[in-house]
């Protein structure tokens, strides 16, 4: 959720027009992570910095600039700094004034963009309102500029960094924030505690090295007691140990720098990056970056650098390319997201899995006492659709945990635990933690995500990347198959040396090497998909039934008919049936039942002919090669039959396509559908 994106330029002559052109640009390959309004700062002059902030999408807000008279895009600067932001709305409803960047005073000495909730904001605010600061807006964010503005005052001799550092260690909940000021011109600061945010590097010189030194401060800033002392001049103030300087290239050459929450808002511009940690504290000054540290780490071990790594994606990838719509594109690209997920990793000659990401810890896996699988919305369903296959394979008690229940019940977990957290973005704030709650009791801790250089990725001890891909849509698609694939990978690992389960395994292997073409087949049923959706859209409820392997695929494809349609609809377990959904059939409730031909399939059956005999019309999925179930109904999507515990991979693609046909029937924003975001980093 909400979006950052700030640039600096050094020595590369940038006009106005470009760097705002620049900035909007940025915004706009963050709007698939949901917001509902957006802004930018820049230097009017070289003494004054000028806000622009506008309620609704970022079109609204680049039309606002360049409608604007008074603003000379031609000016040309040689080093300049501009920020931007999509807010989505936590503290204050959306408006112009509850936009970023949020400002310190009417002369907009600091101003700042801030993703994540300040726990602490009221604490604060309360103090400098008896300071005499007067707030413009509702949101947690303005206190933060505020804040360095009071501490700027008191002391003015403090640089920009210092300032920030002092400031941040003040602040209690979860930010990302980047900040500049008409008092340090051509400087930029950015901090993080609990939300992503990396830093691009753009040069026309080859770096000097691959990696950034950290500078630890001498002491830890103490937390001042606001209520207590009324006054942050009396905290003790820690001063930076900066004996230590990278400079990223050659003296006085051209370097340009770009902060965002998400690399896809940088990729067309570098693909060398910085990923930060919490509490690092950038910093640029007269081109030069500088990473400090303002806390040591938690699990006692000290980072010495930072590395710059070099990110594989590419812009085509996050493309629409000739599709309508991010989510359809994913849906389509599915074919190829699975290959990729297996790419490396699966020998379908002699049926062996290499996972290299946990190899080294597969015989402590295999000693533990139980595995926890822990996740959120579409993730918590590919550990539902999983969960069988571990337990036959693995032989161990698997456990399935809602991320946001999981703290609530002060879960008691032990070092001989092994715990799996799922996340596409790797960065889900209720994962997160989970993670650490877990982490800080020794249980290993395996990280399942899609994103190179998240906070899940890195404070896992080891895991698997799913290699789907970048997913832009809000709703995910081929991220769940390819968690599924994962975590199905993981599980014939681990019975990789029992030789009761070779004819199981081989099994399952030669059902993953036959479902890319599979899935191609699945997505054949598009058209006949539509026409289903053109008698459903207009539909208030929608229920969809499923039991055993299908059961979480019932209940992802119910999430997203509820995201995407903003129609009710329920993911209903079978066997369940009679113990209260049955009061909801009559012969205007539809009704979509997957029935394949698995162990549980006679149960299925005897739910659909109650389903029928209530005067239900259902829409059926069913394997092509079962005859006796397509009597049943006339309106029928036939899938490929594959290996049980991967049927689910195939029965949830025609649910994918009916969401996405009935939200464009609906005009919904498929991609950004309301109230959501993409990367959910608040509680």
């Amino acid at each position: 959720m909400c979006g950052i994106f700030a640039y600096l330029n050094y020595l590369e002559p940038k006009s106005r027009r470009e760097i705002l052109e620049l900035l909007i640009k940025g915004l706009q390959r963050l709007e698939y992570r949901g917001y509902d309004s957006s802004g930018v700062a820049f230097d009017q002059n070289e003494s004054n910095i000028e806000i622009i902030r506008c309620k609704g999408k970022v079109q609204a807000l680049a039309d606002t600039i360049w409608n604007r008279d008074d603003i000379d895009l031609d000016h040309q600067y040689q080093i300049h700094v501009g920020i931007a932001h999509t807010r989505w709305a936590t503290h204050g409803a959306p408006s112009d004034l509850n936009s970023h960047p949020q400002r310190s005073d009417d002369n907009n000495e600091f101003v700042v963009v801030h993703n994540g909730i300040l726990t602490n904001y009221k604490d604060i605010k309360k103090f400098l309102e008896k300071k005499n600061y007067t707030f413009e807006s509702e949101t947690d964010t303005e206190v933060i500029v505020k804040l360095i503005k009071h501490l700027h005052e008191t002391h003015p001799k403090m640089k920009f960094r210092e300032l920030v550092e002092q400031v941040s260690q003040q602040l209690e909940g979860a930010f990302a924030i980047v900040l500049k000021s008409k008092h340090f011109p051509g400087e930029c600061v950015a901090t993080r505690r609990g939300s992503p945010l990396l830093v691009g590097i753009k040069t026309k010189t080859n770096l000097v090295s691959d990696h950034i030194p950290i500078i630890y401060s001498n002491k830890d800033t103490h937390r001042s007691n606001l209520m207590k002392t009324n006054s942050l001049v009396g905290a003790k103030l820690a001063r930076s140990n900066s004996t230590t300087e990278f400079v990223p290239y050659d003296e006085g050459k051209v370097v340009e720098y770009l902060f965002a929450s998400d690399a896809s808002a940088i990729i067309e511009h570098t693909n060398r990056v910085i990923f930060l940690e919490d509490y690092d504290v950038a910093s640029i000054e007269d081109g030069r970056l500088t990473i400090h540290r303002i806390k040591r780490n938690l699990d006692g071990g000290d980072s010495l650098t930072r590395e710059i790594m070099t990110l594989k994606m590419e812009i085509q990838q996050i493309m629409k390319g000739n599709y309508s719509s991010f989510m359809q594109k994913e849906i389509f690209e599915q074919p190829e997201s699975v290959i990729n997920t297996m790419r490396g990793r699966i020998n379908f000659d002699n049926e062996t899995i290499v996972l290299g990401g946990i190899k080294e810890f597969i015989p402590e896996i295999k000693r533990c006492r139980r595995l926890l699988l822990i996740g959120c919305g579409t993730s918590y369903h590919s550990i539902i659709a999983t969960r069988q296959i571990l337990e036959e394979l693995t032989e161990l008690p698997v456990m399935i945990e809602l991320a946001s229940d999981f703290l609530d019940r002060n879960t008691p977990i032990f070092r001989d635990d092994v715990c799996f957290f799922v996340s596409q973005s790797g960065e889900t704030a209720d994962t997160l933690m989970a993670l650490r709650y877990c982490k800080q009791r020794s249980a290993l801790i395996v990280g399942i995500t899609n994103t190179v250089g998240s906070s899940i990725c890195r404070e896992s001890h080891c895991g698997v990347h799913i290699n789907a891909g970048p997913e832009i849509g809000v709703a995910s698609t081929k991220a769940y198959t390819s968690q599924v694939i994962s975590l199905v990978m993981f599980a014939l690992v681990m019975s990789e040396d029992r030789i009761s389960m070779r004819p199981r395994r081989s099994e399952i292997i030669q059902g993953l090497k036959k479902l890319p073409e599979q899935i191609k087949q699945v997505l054949n049923l598009d058209q006949q998909v539509l026409e289903m959706s053109k008698e459903l859209y207009q539909q208030k409820s929608l229920l969809l039934m499923g039991r055993g392997w299908n059961y979480s695929t019932v209940l992802e494809g119910a999430l997203k008919i509820k995201e995407l349609t903003y129609m009710h609809s329920e993911g209903i377990l079978a066997g369940e049936l009679k113990h209260g959904p049955l009061a909801l059939i009559d012969d205007r409730m539809p009704v979509l039942t997957v029935v394949t031909r698995d162990s549980v399939y006679p149960k299925c059956m005897n739910a659909l002919q109650q389903v029928m005999a209530r005067g239900a019309h259902p829409i059926l999925i069913a394997e092509e090669d079962d005859l006796e179930t397509q009597k049943y109904s006339k309106r029928v999507l036939l899938i490929p039959h594959t290996v049980d515990c991967l049927q689910g991979i195939l029965s949830v693609i025609p649910m994918q396509l009916l969401s996405y046909h009935i939200a464009v029937l609906k005009k919904c924003d498929v991609d950004c559908p309301r109230n959501l975001a993409k990367s959910v980093t608040v509680e």
